[in-house]
């Protein structure tokens, strides 16, 4: 499973989404996580997890393959839903076997914050599926450039932040590795109490944290072998381009809130 997650990979392409501004898709998925909150009823959720279809389909991501790398988050949200279905107490009584008891509230409630991870994993997916590390840092400096005035060192932050999205497929991979390596010396990682489980993950985590801290520092030499010295005075070979689709995805988020707003109002 390790070996197929997909968060913080590139996947190249020819799509519109591809094609598009890292300025553009940063500042979108950025506004989207807030706007997602204006949601509260049935529709204005359907509405969100309708437009995210839609963004995915535009962007040429096959839902198998997005289905495959997101199995472990989606564990999470069914995790979400049920403890909802369990704990929330409010509204009527649908269904009762021993001590569970399931109410409507806690039914609806589930599905809209299960919904609501849903969009906000999918549409940073999609970013980071269709925007190389590269654009992302370089897109992530131009729209904090602002903060510079405050003396906040944004190249860094900017770097910081790609690198760390870099390192996630990475260290998946190493991951992957290194518990290959432990099954075929015999280790057994899956049965035993939950003492024997957590002690049996140490020689897990131990050459991990070993791997990710040697790479980290082979990073870091190879950057002060070619004269890394910061964002000042740096030229960047690639030039940011915004164009009239990048404005088109914004004024179409426009719209997107404000039908949100207006559906918000008929609850």
């Amino acid at each position: 499973m390790l070996e197929k997650m997909i968060f913080g990979r590139y996947v190249p392409g020819n799509s519109f989404v591809h094609k598009l501004d890292p300025r553009s898709k940063l500042l979108f998925v950025f506004l989207f996580i807030i706007a997602v909150f204006l949601a509260n009823n049935t529709i204005t959720y359907g509405l969100l997890l309708a437009f995210t279809v839609l963004v995915i389909l535009i962007a040429r991501i096959r839902f198998y393959f997005l289905f495959n790398g997101l199995k472990p988050i989606l564990f999470l949200i069914v995790f979400t839903l049920l403890m909802h279905f369990i704990f929330t107490k409010e509204g009527a009584l649908l269904f009762e076997w021993k001590f569970i008891k399931i109410y409507e509230e806690g039914i609806r409630q589930g599905i809209y914050i299960s919904v609501r991870f849903l969009v906000l994993v999918l549409m940073t997916t999609v970013l980071t599926l269709t925007t190389s590390p590269i654009s992302i840092t370089d897109g992530m400096e131009t729209l904090l450039n602002p903060f510079k005035k405050l003396k906040l060192p944004v190249h860094e932050l900017a770097l910081m932040m790609s690198i760390s999205l870099r390192f996630i497929p990475t260290l998946m991979d190493e991951t992957d590795k290194i518990l290959k390596a432990q099954l075929a010396r015999g280790s057994d990682l899956t049965s035993g109490t939950v003492k024997e489980r957590i002690r049996a993950v140490v020689p897990l985590l131990v050459p991990l944290f070993v791997s990710a801290f040697k790479r980290a520092e082979d990073l870091a030499i190879a950057m002060e072998v070619r004269g890394y010295r910061g964002g000042e005075g740096r030229t960047r070979y690639r030039q940011l381009a915004w164009k009239g689709r990048d404005t088109f995805v914004i004024i179409l988020f426009v719209i997107l809130v404000a039908v949100l707003v207006w559906l918000r109002g008929g609850n």
